[in-house]
């Protein structure tokens, strides 16, 4: 086995299809197929099967591709630690965004960096954080910011802030009333719209809903938090985000919020690195880089080193 057969056989195995494969690689199909099937031999194990819409994985493709991907990163650490020793970050960092969080800072982001490290590679991966959190643990992320991630022995999670959640609906809404506060036990006769399980919110809510011996009325399951806000502008019913990710929706104005009570719910955002690959320079440079978007991490460090 060498690298060569293993980024081959991980471009069929994402690609689904030989054909594919060999044309994002820019080599001919027939080499491509001798490579894998190489790799088959030496494993003695089929790794796809072959059908007329392509490939797809056996068992032992799916563990191959799991340790394939770590080794690659595993490579790509070692051979960006090398470069490093000569001063400069080189190499390429991948990171991950939640929707929310990569609407606002993603673009200024970028611009700092590639003012800051012309010549390393950057690439942002935005999604839901259950889906982020895997990519982390699988080695195709190097950096992560996530919502409520779930404490891992396999990540080092450091919190970047606290977000009390809020419930949003429109002004006219009947049963909405007055006042700045709302209790929890109060929004589950509520039509709440929310992301589906496992999303860290959807998990928080019901939890902390079933604490109090109620359950949600959800009437829409939606992932992403702008379409939630947005229906939410259209009288689909409420919705709990944090303050933060109803700015990012761009509604703020036009809907009306109450802090939840009774418990308070709060949200968190933190960054995550993996616990088990060592960080190069060009990643530690980047986590720094991300820092100085959220002023309240240096407040807080400042106060601390007081």
């Amino acid at each position: 086995m060498d690298l060569r057969q293993l980024e081959y056989f991980i471009y069929v195995a994402e690609l689904g299809s030989f054909s594919k494969a060999a044309t994002v690689l820019g080599v001919g199909q027939p080499a491509l197929s001798r490579q894998v099937r190489r790799l088959e031999v030496e494993l003695r194990q089929s790794l796809f099967y072959r059908n007329g819409r392509g490939v797809s994985l056996t068992e032992a493709g799916k563990r191959l591709l799991a340790h394939g991907r770590n080794i690659q990163a595993q490579f790509e650490h070692a051979r960006h630690d090398v470069e490093d020793a000569r001063g400069v970050p080189l190499g390429r960092v991948a990171i991950g965004f939640p929707r929310s969080v990569g609407k606002i800072i993603t673009a200024s982001f970028v611009q700092e960096f590639k003012r800051l490290y012309p010549k390393a590679d950057l690439c942002i991966t935005e999604g839901l954080t259950v889906h982020l959190y895997e990519w982390l643990l699988g080695g195709r992320l190097d950096i992560a910011l996530l919502h409520d991630p779930v404490p891992s022995p396999s990540l080092d999670i450091h919190l970047i802030r606290e977000d009390d959640l809020l419930l949003v609906g429109r002004r006219d809404l009947p049963g909405w009333g007055r006042g700045t506060s709302i209790a929890l036990q109060k929004i589950a006769g509520m039509p709440l719209i929310i992301p589906s399980r496992p999303h860290p919110l959807r998990m928080l809510v019901e939890t902390r809903m079933a604490n109090i011996g109620v359950k949600p009325t959800v009437v829409l399951e939606i992932d992403a938090v702008a379409t939630i806000v947005d229906l939410v502008s259209k009288g689909m019913g409420v919705a709990v985000v944090t303050e933060h990710g109803l700015r990012a929706s761009g509604e703020a104005e036009h809907l009306a919020t109450r802090r939840i009570i009774a418990p308070r719910m709060r949200s968190t955002l933190s960054l995550a690195t993996s616990a088990e690959r060592p960080l190069t320079t060009l990643a530690e440079r980047t986590i720094e880089l991300l820092y100085g978007f959220f002023p309240e991490v240096r407040h807080r460090a400042g106060s601390g080193a007081a």
